[in-house]
């Protein structure tokens, strides 16, 4: 299945790009899956996506919860909590 991942804020720093396109392994269906599957991409990742810090989803610009199912030509954005004032 293939999506396209959007990264934002702190994340995108971290990963050091803002987007990707990727082919996603069978076993992947929703963000928590596909949190885990970016988590095994090196230490930076595993920071980012092992559960230890909040990172928001939304799918095709709705923001979703951990259980939201991916299919294939979303587009899956993460990004950091946003405080206003």
């Amino acid at each position: 299945m293939k999506i396209k991942v959007l990264y934002f804020a702190r994340i995108k720093e971290a990963v050091n790009y803002s987007s990707e396109e990727v082919d996603l392994p069978e076993s992947v269906t929703n963000i928590t899956t596909l949190k885990q599957w970016l988590s095994l991409r090196g230490e930076t990742w595993n920071r980012l996506f092992n559960g230890d810090q909040v990172v928001r989803a939304a799918i095709n610009h709705t923001l979703v919860d951990n259980l939201a199912s991916i299919q294939t030509g979303d587009e899956v954005a993460f990004f950091p909590p946003v405080t206003g004032g």
